[in-house]
């Protein structure tokens, strides 16, 4: 209050009997903020945070700061403030009716109660709750800072929209400052890790994988770098070492799974090159399947397998291998063609 100033000591004792919501609100005086919300004592400071914010809201404000209410005088556990402000917060920032309030910090001047905060956040992180995912992520943009974009050589780029949270240190002093920095510094480095995968067809990644690499980023709160420049590509993922190793995997599958692709692509002109699946076209004339049918009736015909269900003109047929006609749903009976291209090697 003192360095509010007297004109803030004022309009609280001119409003002091006017609060019908717990609070009064008076302007920034001296403070560097253009309104203060002054909270009568309430042991629910759930409810007290809650209340601010929806005020904050309604009068548009864009930002507000907290300190750790109810921590000094009141003496109340500064892990239970810690985890009713928390709530408080996620519970706002789930809603979408929120259009105005973009800033929420939170200041805390004693070092001790970091750590009450941090575990808090932390309780979060562990929970699976929807709810808690937009607030989690200002917290995790903070732990693992925003990295520079890279360059590509192909025009699909990731990108990541990143929301920062920022702690605001203060202390008596240049050194517990200093200390304090360091002890959040050394936390990060604990949480971080990062892992490279190296392949030649990450050069390949059309919009399909970087649209699936992208709702990876998203879900799991990681940082996800293309790095097209280098030989082999590789794919940099950074974040909470659980996080980075699942979405490691699905990178792998996402890799095996185009090269699986490649080589029954190759396996297929292998196959045409050998022989030709046809089924009739127009004005008595026969029309070459596309190569991967071409290859799967092949395949059935060595496999010695009876039937086999094509597609010919958007329709499904059943081909019997043995007699080489094919049936549809509605009994419609074609014949079917196979041409080696070579006998000498069929």
């Amino acid at each position: 209050m003192d360095a509010a100033g007297s004109q803030v000591e004022g309009e609280c004792a001119q409003y002091a009997g006017q609060s019908q919501s717990g609070f009064i609100t008076t302007q920034g005086g001296k403070l560097l903020c253009s309104k203060i919300i002054h909270l009568i004592h309430d042991n629910n400071v759930k409810n007290q945070v809650s209340k601010v914010l929806h005020e904050c809201e309604l009068r548009m404000y864009k930002s507000v700061a907290f300190p750790a209410i109810g921590t000094g005088q009141a003496g109340q556990s500064p892990a239970k403030v810690a985890d009713d402000m928390l709530d408080a917060i996620v519970e706002f920032a789930s809603k979408r009716s929120v259009q105005h309030l973009k800033k929420i910090k939170i200041v805390i001047f004693q070092t001790s109660m970091l750590k009450d905060f941090y575990e808090s956040m932390k309780k979060r992180e562990n929970s699976d709750s929807s709810t808690t995912d937009s607030w989690l992520s200002l917290f995790k943009s903070f732990f693992w800072g925003k990295k520079q974009p890279t360059e590509k050589k192909k025009p699909v780029v990731l990108e990541k929209k990143v929301d920062l949270a920022t702690f605001q240190i203060c202390g008596e002093s240049q050194k517990n400052v200093d200390a304090t920095e360091s002890w959040i510094q050394n936390l990060i480095l604990k949480e971080q890790f990062e892992n490279c995968i190296s392949d030649e067809l990450i050069e390949n990644f059309d919009e399909r994988q970087i649209d699936a690499l992208g709702d990876l980023q998203r879900r799991k709160h990681v940082t996800i770098q293309l790095e097209n420049k280098l030989s082999p590509p590789c794919i940099k993922i950074s974040g909470i070492s659980r996080d980075v190793w699942f979405v490691s995997v699905e990178i792998q599958k996402m890799i095996q799974k185009m090269k699986d692709t490649e080589e029954e692509q190759s396996k297929a002109e292998l196959v045409y090159n050998l022989v030709e699946w046809r089924y009739p076209g127009s004005n008595d004339s026969f029309v070459a399947f596309d190569k991967l049918t071409n290859m799967q009736l092949e395949d059935a015909k060595i496999a010695k397998k009876t039937h086999l269900t094509v597609k010919i003109n958007k329709k499904n047929y059943k081909v019997d291998l043995n007699t080489l006609q094919a049936h549809d749903d509605q009994g419609k009976t074609i014949n079917i063609q196979r041409v080696p291209k070579n006998e000498g090697k069929l």
